[in-house]
């Protein structure tokens, strides 16, 4: 049995990044780019980088639209 987490999708949508060029804007609106640029040099420990690696596998895989339903009731 996996121990997903559903609410952390919601927070793709609800989380802001916190530091740097793009503090502020939703992980989920984050360019790919700058996503490519974590998968490449490495995704911060803890919360924070398992979301961005989410987010990083969701925009590689154009999966996007999965989060559009939850950015909506937000």
């Amino acid at each position: 049995m996996s121990d997903f987490n559903p609410n952390f999708l919601q927070e793709l949508v609800t989380f802001p990044m916190p530091f740097v060029k793009y503090k502020g804007v939703l992980l989920c609106d984050l360019p790919e780019p700058y996503l490519v640029w974590f998968h490449k040099e490495g995704f911060p420990p803890g919360k924070l980088g398992a979301l961005l690696a989410t987010m990083y596998e969701i925009k590689l895989n154009g999966l996007e639209y999965l989060l559009k339903p939850l950015k909506e009731k937000k």
